[in-house]
């Protein structure tokens, strides 16, 4: 019986961790089209060249 619970509990395990990483992949997409468009559509600064979007 211990050995059967064992396998169920590492497939819910895998399957768990399955999900999680797929959801992290949707989540760095939406991110990297963000930045994309950040730095796409970023506006110009008063001498007329492209100014930076980010903070850093």
């Amino acid at each position: 019986m211990v050995p059967l619970l064992l396998v169920l509990l590492l497939a819910l395990i895998l399957f768990g961790a399955g999900f999680a990483v797929k959801v992290l992949w949707w989540i760095a997409i939406a991110v990297l089209v963000i930045w994309l468009l950040g730095f796409v559509m970023r506006s110009t600064n008063a001498g007329g060249g492209r100014g930076r979007w980010y903070r850093w």
